[in-house]
């Protein structure tokens, strides 16, 4: 049976929540690029029709409108998934979007709080009131002892960190496992929570509705407060930045990038390759430590 447009559309993002365990977010920021390209198009021209011609038009349209590189590199990213599946499909017979090449990217550096900052923002966090201070203290110590994505966390069942296992399962980007090591001031914070928190709670990280789990909107705006009361700039932090501070202190306490790259749920290690710098700083203080020459040391008769 030949698919319309739309349809190939729907099959497209039906197959990432299948088969990839995309989330709700991932698909309605695929749906929306894809249609972007759609109008982009214009009348006459469907989206599974459209040939290297028109994304190529497509790219330097959006390159001249002076969008971000990163949101160009995504919607191309969409565009070649999207003909990619078409191919596998039997729907087309190239994938038009796979020689093209994305805009270069800028080099940025992970941004991440020190460890005293991360210390001061901890006390001023169990320094708020009620509830809201818990799922402070409880949201802190996880991210920052876990390395989890903020999703990850708020999807945690009420019953998660209940135990004395040491170790706690996770499902991350597309259903994929992940065993992650727990501090016992994450067990401990998550039991004060939990002690705290409506009886018939599903959610650890309950929302308005007990029944659905806290937003990240609502987490953020908890982090926002946490950090105004010690003092640090709100802009510098977010869920992310506690991830990146996770990975950035492991490396300079001595992990590894593979080990990392498994606490993190990277599929690739070249995505956690970007924490490289806190490499380099660790190697070049060893030397500047260790090796004779940097301690001022001169070999005997020299």
């Amino acid at each position: 049976m030949t698919l319309e447009p739309d349809a190939r559309l729907d099959a497209f993002l039906e197959m990432l929540a299948a088969e990839r365990g995309a989330a709700t977010n991932t698909l309605d920021s695929y749906r929306a690029d894809l249609l972007d390209f759609s109008a982009f198009l214009g009348n006459g021209n469907t989206l599974s029709g459209a040939g290297a011609a028109e994304i190529v038009r497509y790219m330097q349209w959006l390159g001249a409108s002076d969008m971000a590189a990163r949101t160009q590199a995504r919607r191309l990213s969409a565009l070649k998934q999207f003909f990619l599946f078409l191919l596998r499909e039997g729907a087309r017979e190239d994938n038009p979007a796979a020689e093209i090449s994305a805009p270069k990217l800028p080099k940025t550096l992970p941004k991440y709080l020190s460890e005293s900052e991360v210390d001061t923002l901890l006390e001023a966090a169990r320094g708020m009131d009620g509830l809201p201070g818990l799922k402070a203290v409880a949201g802190l110590e996880i991210l920052y002892s876990t390395g989890l994505r903020v999703t990850e966390m708020l999807s945690l069942r009420a019953s998660a960190l209940s135990t004395d296992a040491m170790m706690l399962l996770i499902k991350g980007k597309g259903g994929k496992e992940r065993m992650i090591p727990l501090s016992d001031a994450a067990r401990q914070a998550a039991s004060a929570l939990r002690a705290s928190s409506p009886a018939k709670a599903r959610y650890l990280f309950a929302g308005r509705d007990i029944m659905k789990p806290m937003t990240r909107q609502g987490f953020a705006l908890l982090l926002k407060q946490a950090a105004i009361d010690a003092g640090l700039d709100p802009a510098r932090l977010s869920p992310h930045v506690l991830r990146h501070s996770f990975a950035s202190h492991l490396l300079a306490h001595g992990a590894d990038l593979r080990a990392l790259q498994k606490l993190l749920g990277h599929a690739d290690i070249a995505t956690t390759e970007i924490y490289t710098h806190v490499l380099a700083e660790r190697l070049q203080k060893l030397v500047q430590a260790h090796h004779p020459l940097a301690a001022g040391f001169k070999p005997a008769g020299g």
